[in-house]
């Protein structure tokens, strides 16, 4: 299973996501500058945190103009996994992948702290090295996290079952049902808040977000 990790000018969690997978897991990496328009050697595609084209006019909207996104948008029609973290998840919402918008945090303030999150799915390749319900501890840092939909679009997402985490204790940003990450219908292309990039090396102090990434490759074993 061959991992990229799109670069948009203004990434700046593309390396940690790069060292995570390239040395922690030692699964095949490379880094796609924005502009490629040719990733079909990719098995999973990654839009990183960070502030895509300086996050001018909103989170995400010039990023999700970029030439490979088109490819990415194929990439995740063709049931090929997708994931976008923080910055990465405003872009594919804006990108039309997810449904939802991330909007100013509800204090108007950026935040930097490490939160704890319940798995709410674990039949999904993203959240199968996890148990259900776990609460794992993830770090978060944005100043637009706050996901937000409207009456209907939030119901048909809760009722088809596309919320993968949920903020577990006090809701740091205001999202609207506590909700962290979420997935398309199919499960192929994950959104989250939480950087599990950042919580993946002792390190760091905490190895919580090293199973999602796990996940994935458990499943190449599987079908292997």
């Amino acid at each position: 299973m061959k991992f990229g990790i799109v670069v948009f000018p203004g990434s700046n969690c593309d390396r940690d996501v790069a060292y995570v997978i390239k040395d922690v897991l030692v699964a095949p990496t490379r880094m796609v500058w924005h502009q490629e328009t040719d990733i079909s050697d990719l098995d999973v595609v990654i839009l990183p945190g960070g502030f895509s084209y300086g996050d001018y006019l909103r989170c995400g909207a010039i990023a999700r103009f970029s030439p490979v996104m088109q490819q990415v948008v194929e990439h995740a029609e063709k049931g090929k996994f997708v994931l976008g973290i923080c910055n990465g998840f405003q872009v594919l919402t804006e990108a039309g992948l997810l449904p939802g918008a991330l909007v100013k945090n509800r204090d108007l303030h950026f935040i930097c702290d490490r939160v704890p999150i319940k798995v709410e799915l674990t039949h999904l390749p993203w959240t199968q090295a996890y148990a259900n319900g776990e609460i794992i501890t993830l770090p978060i840092a944005h100043g637009e996290g706050q996901f937000y939909a409207d009456e209907k679009t939030l119901s048909e997402i809760e009722n088809n079952g596309q919320v993968v985490f949920r903020y577990a204790g006090e809701n740091p940003n205001g999202s609207i049902n506590n909700i962290a990450g979420i997935s398309n219908r199919q499960g192929n292309v994950l959104g989250m808040m939480p950087h599990p990039e950042r919580a993946s090396d002792p390190i760091v102090g905490g190895c919580d977000g090293l199973k999602l990434f796990q996940g994935l490759l458990d499943l190449r074993f599987k079908n292997e």
